[in-house]
């Protein structure tokens, strides 16, 4: 699909994965809903950038907050798409937590946490997409997931069921939306050093240790999964599918 002129939803979109995500759309010619929840000024700062990209197309982009943990954020942020532009053509659902838990130290909080954010909110933000499409309206839905959830551990159990979840969804969602829409699903692995559970030193202590562990010897970068969003945003014949962006870590 062409994305020129078409609008792009990127829960998350401040910061991390999800920045990239934004600016890379948008070079592409994307207009982009900037969503965020606590980093409003690093959200306002993603809609400047694209403003001022000198690309022919001339996105345009919006910033808009909103807790994910509230019922109602997924109808609202469909909503104010569709104010802003008309219509929402592409669905990235970049935002979620990664939070340390094992079976013995999993809390309900953290549980409830991981589930809404991670899979519940996702699921009620593509129904929320797919209610407002038109009959003939060519869209994507791409869930940005993990390895974790089809190579499980014991670490991270609250969020590799919900990453688990969430590629379940995708490849359910692949099928009840077809032919127009596409949903895909992207499994990245070391592409950013931890932003909970660990000092800044401590962050990126770990991550200095992760190529060891990696088969392609080094760690990634948000703009190889912007690559491999475009690459999905390319294609007509790909759904349904887990992308794996992990230089060989999933294996």
């Amino acid at each position: 699909m062409d994305i020129t002129g078409k609008v792009a939803l990127i829960t998350g979109a401040g910061v991390r994965i999800g920045r990239a995500l934004a600016l890379a759309v948008a070079q592409r010619g994307a207009n982009v809903l900037v969503h965020y929840n606590t980093s409003a000024q690093e959200a306002h700062e993603v809609v400047a950038l694209i403003e001022k990209m000198g690309n022919e197309q001339h996105p345009r982009a919006v910033a808009i907050g909103g807790d994910l943990r509230d019922p109602a954020t997924p109808e609202r942020l469909i909503a104010r798409g569709m104010e802003a532009f008309g219509h929402v053509d592409i669905l990235i659902n970049s935002a979620a937590i990664f939070r340390r838990g094992s079976v013995l130290d999993t809390t309900e909080a953290d549980w409830d946490d991981h589930l809404i954010i991670n899979l519940k909110a996702p699921f009620f933000l593509c129904q929320a997409f797919a209610r407002r499409l038109q009959p003939d309206q060519r869209a994507h839905i791409i869930n940005i997931a993990d390895w974790r959830a089809v190579r499980p551990g014991v670490a991270y159990m609250a969020y590799t069921a919900a990453k688990a979840g969430l590629v379940a969804l995708t490849k359910s969602m692949a099928l009840a939306l077809a032919p127009n829409v596409q949903v895909n699903a992207i499994a990245p692995g070391a592409i950013l050093p931890p932003s909970e559970g660990h000092t800044e030193q401590g962050a990126r202590e770990y991550f200095a240790q992760l190529p060891k562990r990696i088969p392609v010897r080094h760690t990634g970068s948000p703009e190889e999964v912007a690559k491999a969003v475009l690459y999905l945003l390319d294609s007509d014949f790909v759904t349904g599918e887990l992308l794996f962006v992990t230089g060989g870590e999933h294996l």
